[in-house]
């Protein structure tokens, strides 16, 4: 799986957040599919249209990351 990176900043780390406010921290694979870092966690309740990146402010939908 190749990682998808930030627009802004060029990394390939992100966390997405369900309605409580909670994160859980995903990468995001060159079709714009999202994954939990740990298999042991689950999307279930988080809205994975938004993706939020771990190194600066940006965010926004997956399909707006850039290759490398």
């Amino acid at each position: 799986m190749r990682k998808m990176l930030c627009p802004q900043c060029k990394i390939g780390a992100f966390y997405v957040k369900n309605e409580k406010g909670d994160r859980c921290l995903v990468y995001v694979d060159e079709n714009g599919e999202v994954y939990t870092k740990y298999p042991t966690d689950s999307l279930e309740g988080f809205d994975t249209t938004v993706v939020f990146c771990l190194g600066c402010s940006w965010s926004g939908s997956p399909k707006r990351l850039i290759k490398y």
